[in-house]
Parts: C-alpha cells; structure tokens; sequence
C-alpha cells in the first residue's frame, strides 16, 4: 500500500512539472479594449488563427471568460463563475468554438483565472454585497459573507479567516482557507478544462493568496501549462531609476513558484523592468553580479515567462510601458533567451511587427532554444549586449554597430533590423561550410 501511494505521487510530481525541453511560445490573446469589438472578440480572434498558427504559437492566453461587474468588463471583476453567455468577450459556444478552432491548429487555450476576489450579485441583511451566485441552478458558488476574509471588513461577517495574501480594495477578498471555497473553485476550473476546451490557467492578482492554495489548485486540475502574475515594484534609488541588484525582487517571485509546487511558471517581471530601463544607453544591467541573466531566468529559466508588455502595463492603461521605439529590441532579448516568451497581441497584429517576431521565433525553434538554455554574455555595455545562447545563436541589441571578433566566422546572420542582429551557426556538409543563401 505504501509503495502505490508513493508511486501516485511521484507521478503526480512529474505530471505538474513543465516541460522544459520543449520550446513553448505564449501568445497574449487580447488587450484592455477587446470587449468592444463589434461582432464578440471570440468571434474576431478565430480569423487570427492560421497566422498565429504557422508562426509557431503555441498556447494562447484568453481573457477571463466569466460574467463581470458592467465597471469591470474586461472580465477582472467576475461574479457568476459559471455563467460565460454574460461575458463582453463572446457566449458560451463562441468561446467553444474558438477553444476547438485554437486546438485544431495544435494550439492550447489558457484561461485568464481571477479568483482572489469575487463580486457579490446580492446584499445581505446588513445592506453590504456579499451574497454570491454561482450562475447555476443549483448552490454550486454560491456564497455567503463568511466565504470572505475577516479582515476585509467593508464585507465580511466576521466568520471568514484572515486574508493569506495581499489585499485587493477593488472587490471582496475571497477566504481560500474554506474547504469548499477550493473544492467548488477546483470543481469550476476542471469544468473550463472538459466542457469549455481549456488547457491551462494565469492566475491573476496571485500574491492574494498564499501559494500553497494555488499548488492545491495546480494539484486538483493539473494544468498543461499555469502562470501566475507576481507583479511587484522593482527597488528604486534617489535618481528615479531602478537600482542595479534587483535579486530581491526576482527572489520573491522565485519563492512563490517553490511554494506553489514547483508546477507553475511566473511572469518576469524583473526582466521586464530591468530589459526596458537597460535599453535606454544602460545594457550594462542585462549582466548581473554573478554574469549571468538579472531576472528570473537567470535563477529558474524553465519557469520564468518573459514579455514585453500586456494589457496592464501596455495597451491603453499603459501603466508601466516598454520603450515604443525599441519594441523590437526587446523580443530579440526574449525570443532568443531562456524562458518562456510571450508575445503581445497588439505589438504582433496592430504594430506591425508580426514578421519581424515570426521570423524570431522561426530561429528560436530552428536552433532548438528552450527555456532552459544557457547563456554566455559576450558584451554588456551601455551601447551594446551581446550574449550566445546555447553555443548555437548570437544576439545582439544596442546602438553601437561594430562587434569586433565577438561573432565568429563559423557564423552567419540571421536576421537584422533597427539596433539589434542575430546571428546562428552556419551548417556543415563534411568538410564544407554551407549557407543558407548558398542554399538558394
């Protein structure tokens, strides 16, 4: 008996570890304004398909599908859990039939998770909103005052248990510890998986709540592929700008992923602020004290996940952008980098870098770039980084053109545009060195 019960769970360790030998490219499927558009986003996003498809996406992340609160339709103020025909984005079947279309192409659908807070469809005897429907005929998710946090007192009773994470003022704190808070909520997501066509979760505003309730959730629905948003400010100095060490930062993001298993990946953000503050004459920072990468895929490559920007910190929020001129720039640092990329939607359909991303990513898969690839910086200066990923490609980003002898003959470019290059091994045929325009 004991060794079958070993044996579960050590297959059960291995089911929720990413595969880190595959090269995986997540595509952010919408921004803070689709809700608007005419005709439903599911119904628009399908046509996208193919070209997502043959540039070698490989999970698309899609907004919460849930009905929300009309102040917030873009899905991050959810209520009736169930009920996915109150969605701004599409009804239930558009969704169904955008999941199948995504899967058809060998694409995986990830589901945007907000389940640290919740909106009440009711108020109670005292006059305060916080009885909650499920969106079913029956009492699945549907809660009372005691489902929220003791400490979030403009809702609770006083019957929940303290708030585990960070607080969230926007909504009621749900009470994770409840027993069948996770079951019904476990129950909702598995549902997502076998009727709806998902595959996988972001888990949004996940600092509110302790990582040992995601790993339950991880654990209950067994996700081909999680991440969770730790989004924390960098540490500032005197002069405005982001100190040099920021191991803290990546440290904290780094814990929450070991105390959640092990199984879920996380956002870098402490790439994304240092990449898009280096960028500006300051490439020095890409180098960290030990020489290797600064943010998380420098300590956990495989469960890093690298952007540019998202519907928060870019779109029309905009509230912490990358560099628009230097866009480009910024998908070399991270389509040739360890980790696991993510490409905006509207940096790919609506600012006109889809080739200029395919073609990044066409030399990621070519070389075999994985999450957890090395990397060896040649150069870090204000005006140039250089690095080799894998002994097999050569990034360069920076103002200053000549390299010297940091690239090497037994290497051809890739591709080049406005202060970045990539160069990858030439193929060898005996004893001949073969090109690829000789090919031609």
């Amino acid at each position: 008996m004991g060794i079958t019960i070993s044996l579960y769970h050590l297959l059960l360790f291995i089911a929720l570890i990413p595969n880190f030998t595959s090269s995986q490219i997540l595509f952010q499927g919408f921004n803070w304004e689709s809700w608007k558009k005419e005709g439903g986003w599911y119904n628009f996003l399908r046509n996208s398909i193919p070209e997502l498809a043959s540039s070698g996406i490989t999970h698309v992340w899609l907004p919460p599908p849930s009905h929300s609160l009309s102040e917030g339709p873009q899905g991050f103020l959810p209520g009736r859990l169930y009920d996915l025909n109150a969605s701004k984005y599409g009804n239930q079947d558009e969704l169904k039939r955008l999941t199948k279309a995504f899967h058809d192409k060998g694409i995986q659908c990830i589901s945007d998770i907000v389940i640290n807070h919740r909106c009440a469809e009711k108020k109670d005897s005292r006059g305060v909103w916080s009885i909650f429907e499920g969106g079913t005929p029956d009492d699945r998710l549907d809660w009372g005052p005691s489902f929220i946090c003791s400490d979030d007192t403009r809702y609770c009773d006083g019957n929940g248990n303290p708030d585990t994470g960070t607080g969230f003022d926007g909504a009621p704190d749900i009470d994770h510890t409840n027993l069948r808070v996770q079951r019904e909520l476990s129950d909702w997501m598995n549902w997502l998986k076998t009727e709806i066509g998902f595959a996988g979760w972001r888990f949004d505003f996940a600092r509110g709540y302790c990582p040992t309730f995601t790993k339950k959730y991880m654990q209950n629905t067994r996700p081909s592929f999680a991440v969770g948003e730790i989004w924390n400010s960098l540490a500032y100095g005197s002069d405005g700008k982001p100190v040099y060490n920021q191991d803290g930062h990546r440290r904290e993001i780094v814990r929450w992923i070991e105390a959640a298993g092990g199984g879920v990946t996380a956002f870098d953000f402490t790439t994304k602020g240092i990449l898009q503050t280096a960028i500006q004459g300051e490439l020095w920072r890409l180098k960290d004290a030990n020489g290797g990468p600064p943010g998380v895929i420098g300590l956990r490559p495989g469960n890093g996940v690298t952007f540019i920007d998202n519907h928060d910190t870019g779109s029309t929020q905009n509230l912490w952008p990358f560099p628009s001129d230097k866009v480009m720039q910024g998908y070399v640092y991270i389509l040739t980098h360890p980790g696991i990329p993510s490409v905006f939607y509207d940096h790919f359909f609506d600012w006109g870098l889809k080739e200029g991303i395919s073609i990044l990513i066409a030399i990621r898969y070519r070389n075999g770039i994985r999450p957890t690839s090395s990397v060896r910086i040649l150069a870090s200066d204000a005006d140039l980084y250089v690095a080799a990923i894998d002994e097999k490609i050569i990034a360069k980003i920076g103002p200053r053109y000549e390299v010297g002898n940091l690239v090497p003959p037994t290497f051809q470019l890739a591709t080049s545009g406005n202060d970045y290059a990539v160069w990858e091994k030439k193929k060898f045929s005996g004893k001949m060195i073969i090109t690829e325009s000789e090919k031609e």
